[in-house]
């Protein structure tokens, strides 16, 4: 590790990163108390400094008039720099996104295949197609909006790409949607209730959208959602019964076969699922207890 100048870093892959305001915030106040604790990292590579992580750290610096970072090079090569950085991506979670950005950029510029990057990363090479498959579905208007933190990409991810996958919207509906929505600061269930309405809806519903009276159709859909005498713990209840049953099913598909080969996934991941092994039991006895309860009522 080192210090550098901040003069001498390399941006070209800011627009590869997601932003994200409100993290951005709580880091400038922790930065403000306790200065950079985590060094930003990047590649050198033909004389330049090229980062590829702490970008938010240095928007932060650059706003406190902190001029030198503490900067970690991960290789003097620009397709191991990368591949470095998405092996790390194991213990510092990047979105599927950002994945899917950097995979393309060692296609594209240094000529590598699906093979060469599976192995290389220790995936399978479903794992990277996937990834590369992604951009191919999202258009470069809505990407950016994505990426600038207008618009969160989970909410593209589980609710407006099944749209296209499932009701086959096309694409400009999606990207017009998303337009209409974005930088309204919008809760994900807002803006699954408003999705729905949208696409599922009345001509005169998706008029009221098109013309910016979100709030109008918000309130709408509230008036129009069906009463209901249940108290909030019950509301609780079925509400995690329905995410158990949602997550069960998940991960019962994402566990079948051999996708995942790295030894320290299986490590967490036996620790996790011996947990939930010796949970099972008595969450059965109770499951089947309430059911057979509910049933007679």
């Amino acid at each position: 590790m080192e210090q550098i100048e901040i003069s001498q870093l390399d941006l070209r892959f800011e627009s590869y990163r997601l932003k994200n305001r409100a993290a951005e915030k709580e880091l400038l106040v922790s930065i403000l108390e306790n200065g950079i604790q985590e060094p930003l990292k990047g590649f050198y590579y033909d004389k330049n400094q090229i980062l590829l992580d702490g970008f938010k750290r240095l928007r932060c610096a650059k706003k406190l008039n902190i001029h030198m970072v503490p900067y970690h090079i991960l290789s003097e090569d620009g397709a191991m720099g990368i591949i470095n950085f998405l092996r790390l991506s194991n213990t510092k979670k990047l979105s599927i996104l950002e994945e899917a950005k950097l995979i393309d950029e060692l296609k594209s510029v240094y000529k590598m295949t699906t093979t060469d990057i599976a192995t290389m990363l220790d995936k399978s090479k479903a794992w990277v197609s996937v990834r590369s498959g992604i951009l191919n579905e999202i258009s470069n208007e809505t990407m950016d909006k994505i990426m600038n933190g207008q618009f969160p990409l989970y909410a593209y991810m589980y609710i407006l790409r099944p749209f296209i996958r499932i009701n086959k919207i096309k694409t400009k509906e999606i990207d017009n949607f998303i337009n209409l929505v974005s930088d309204k600061y919008l809760s994900i269930r807002e803006i699954k209730i408003l999705a729905k309405g949208y696409f599922s809806g009345t001509d005169d519903f998706r008029a009221q959208i098109k013309s910016g009276n979100i709030e109008w159709a918000l309130n709408q859909l509230k008036v129009n959602e069906p009463k209901t005498n249940l108290t909030a713990m019950e509301q609780g209840i079925l509400k995690d019964l329905e995410l158990t049953q949602k997550y069960m099913q998940r991960v019962t598909l994402k566990i079948q076969g051999d996708q995942v080969s790295n030894k320290s996934f299986y490590a967490q991941a036996n620790l996790l699922s011996g947990g939930i092994l010796r949970q099972m039991d008595a969450f059965q006895k109770a499951i089947r207890i309430f059911h057979d309860r509910s049933s007679k009522t």
